[in-house]
């Protein structure tokens, strides 16, 4: 009797070892960073709006140029986080993106410059993500008015 304990313990064993060691094929849309995919890709700002300010009010976003600069900016956000815009002038920004939902949606950025670290950068910027589909993304950057907050909408479609 105990022999047949042991050996049916033995088996359930290198069964339950078996079954563990199977791969998973595909994640649940709930497992983290399954939302982060949404925004890997090629996109381009259409359309720079704003919600509570008028236009030429807010002189420049992410400390570079005025909104209406970033008209038609290509930004190339790759799944390990690192990424770049670039405007339609020429000039280009490395960037590292991140996604947080702990709080709503928050698309978040690091501008990294030549020998930086995205861990050593501590100032970075915050967009609220309005609405994000496979080639659509709305994201909203706040701006503090007094006791108010504005917002610059950035519109992007997604070229590939």
């Amino acid at each position: 009797m105990k022999r047949k304990f042991q050996i049916s313990i033995l088996m359930a064993s290198l069964i339950l070892a078996i079954l563990s060691c199977s791969t998973v094929k595909k994640l649940p849309a709930t497992v983290a960073g399954a939302s982060r995919a949404r925004f890997v890709g090629n996109w381009t700002l259409t359309k720079v709006s704003y919600d509570g300010l008028l236009p030429g009010t807010v002189q420049a976003i992410f400390n570079q140029a005025a909104p209406e600069a970033f008209n038609g900016s290509t930004w190339n956000l790759t799944n390990s986080g690192n990424g770049i815009y670039t405007l339609s002038n020429g000039t280009s920004q490395t960037i590292f993106w991140s996604y947080n939902n702990s709080n709503g949606e928050v698309f978040q950025f690091k501008k990294l410059y030549q020998g930086d670290s995205a861990g050593k950068v501590q100032q970075g910027y915050q967009l609220i993500v309005a609405s994000i589909d496979g080639t659509n993304m709305i994201l909203r950057l706040p701006v503090s008015l007094g006791d108010k907050t504005a917002y610059v909408i950035l519109s992007f479609y997604k070229a590939k």
